[in-house]
């Protein structure tokens, strides 16, 4: 679970690796720059704050299945 929660935040591999093929592949990481770049920042701040709080609940429930163990 914590890989998953570093790969949603992962932008360098992404683009050297997957790339983003318009229409078929895009990380969220590419979409918040491409957000960024075409100066959408209402979608750019939408997508860090989607891609936050689905980390961070990734988190929370590591922690809490580490735990319970």
């Amino acid at each position: 679970m914590l890989a998953y929660a570093r790969a949603m935040g992962e932008f360098g591999a992404t683009l050297m690796v997957a790339g983003n093929l318009p229409g078929r592949t895009q990380t969220m990481p590419l979409a918040i720059y491409s957000a960024v770049q075409t100066g959408n920042n209402a979608l750019a701040n939408m997508l860090v704050i989607i891609i936050s709080i689905v980390c961070v609940a990734i988190l929370w429930i590591s922690g809490k299945l580490l735990n319970s163990k």
